[in-house]
């Protein structure tokens, strides 16, 4: 019988991928290319999409990121009976990609290298949860589920900043969150309820939090207090839709989302000013 405890990732595998991941971001800066940009002419509208490389260099990345992972959990002793499930592609394709947007708006630096060590080392906790999660019996399987939510959820509080630091129009904010909020609250879920996809709530989240964006959008708000308001409601309502799901009620239902959702609210509610 295989030791539960002996289930990591092969270590040159996860340093190639890590490492091909970030090495599309190192170059980025010292790469310069011509913006493109795209027109669209709707009824009572006028859009205007541009693309740049950092843009495809993010999709790039995480494309790279998602299929890498499942090259990576492929290795697992027990990845048999999972082989179809495209559910380990989504935080490692959403990392890769959020990661990017912090990078891809600052000059290379001292800051710029510090979310560059970080991304990574988000990146690579991601990558080894995965992998440890194929195997529910194995005896750190809750501690990376636990890494993995927050991961998701601190991916989409710096994704929340980045794209309100860097003050797009709404058609380009909007859904960018939205899918965002989407797949951490997918993956959350699914990690929560043990292996079960509850489409629905994931669905009903995100249109909540589109709802959310589109009021604070026009509200003069920090990028950071933007950021805090969008996670204490994502936060809570996903707490809200896994404590329904597994049957809770009263006090067990409502005050781990209650609490969340207030602390994120004071934290924003404190800089307000600053």
């Amino acid at each position: 019988m295989l030791d539960s405890s002996s289930h990591l990732p092969d270590t040159n595998r996860l340093s190639v991928l890590a490492a091909t991941v970030l090495l599309a971001y190192a170059v980025t800066p010292f790469i310069q290319l011509p913006e493109r940009s795209f027109q669209v002419q709707l009824p009572g509208i006028f859009l205007v999409f541009s693309i740049h490389f950092a843009t495809l260099t993010s999709i790039l990345a995480a494309a790279l990121a998602g299929f890498g992972a499942d090259w990576l959990v492929r290795s697992h002793p027990h990845f048999a009976g999972h082989a179809g499930d495209s559910r380990h592609w989504i935080l490692p394709a959403l990392t890769a990609w959020v990661i990017g947007e912090p990078l891809n708006r600052l000059e290379v630096g001292l800051e710029w290298w510090g979310l560059f060590a970080l991304g990574g080392v988000m990146l690579v906790t991601v990558y080894v949860a995965e992998y440890i999660i194929i195997d529910p019996t194995d005896a750190r399987y809750a501690p990376a589920a636990v890494a993995l939510t927050a991961v998701a959820f601190a991916l989409f509080l710096i994704l929340a900043i980045a794209i309100r630091a860097a003050g797009p129009r709404l058609y380009v904010i909007l859904p960018a969150l939205v899918v965002a909020i989407f797949l951490v609250a997918l993956r959350t879920l699914y990690l929560r309820l043990g292996g079960r996809w509850p489409w629905k709530w994931p669905v009903v989240i995100a249109m909540i939090i589109g709802q959310l964006v589109i009021g604070l959008h026009y509200w003069p708000v920090s990028p950071l207090q933007f950021g805090l308001v969008l996670l204490g409601a994502a936060y809570a309502l996903t707490s809200v839709a896994g404590g329904l799901e597994e049957g809770r009620s009263g006090r067990g239902l409502w005050l781990e989302p209650v609490v969340m959702l207030a602390v994120a609210l004071l934290m924003a509610g404190l800089l307000q000013g600053q």
